[in-house]
């Protein structure tokens, strides 16, 4: 029985994009990169057990897991069978099933019950985001793709069913 889901975004690095950084969709601000972004669901202990089709880096977590109803489908999951959705910040306006940190208030500070339940939804939280780092790292394909960027969609989907064969 699974006690909750985590959800997190990751971005699969390329470097089959030519076009300028700042026109491109496929580049990634934050991470300095081109690359693709993908959302990972997992179990409580980190193992992949879906991922989204690719999304073009530029796009925030959020975004791309609204594009592809990830949002609505984890909602409706807590709201039927009561498991809750683990997230970062980047899913902050996600809906009620989703638990994620407490944001700091602009000009204040957060109360120590803020402080206590956001150490405990990190700790936990943590642990799901190792799907993102085992898909990353256990697949060498996944660690620089020389391919279209869409072909990402593929690639991390064959990783995150092995994910889910080794979970069973």
């Amino acid at each position: 029985m699974l006690t909750h889901l985590n959800l997190d975004g990751t971005v699969i690095r390329t470097d089959r994009v030519a076009a300028p950084a700042g026109t491109d969709l496929w580049w990634s601000g934050k991470h300095q990169h081109h690359g693709g972004n993908v959302q990972v669901t997992s179990t409580p202990d980190g193992r992949p057990i879906g991922v989204s089709p690719v999304r073009p880096g530029r796009e925030h977590d959020s975004t791309c897991a609204r594009h592809h109803g990830l949002i609505d489908a984890l909602n409706r999951i807590v709201a039927e069978l009561d498991i809750p959705n683990l997230a970062d910040l980047g899913y902050e306006n996600a809906g009620d099933g989703f638990r994620h940190p407490v944001k700091k208030p602009a000009g204040g500070e957060l109360t120590e019950t803020q402080q206590t339940y956001n150490k405990v939804i990190r700790g936990i939280h943590g642990v799901g985001e190792r799907a993102n780092s085992l898909l990353k790292t256990t697949f060498k394909a996944l660690r620089g793709v020389s391919l279209d960027p869409s072909r990402i969609t593929k690639i991390a989907a064959a990783t995150a069913m092995w994910g889910y064969a080794e979970a069973k």
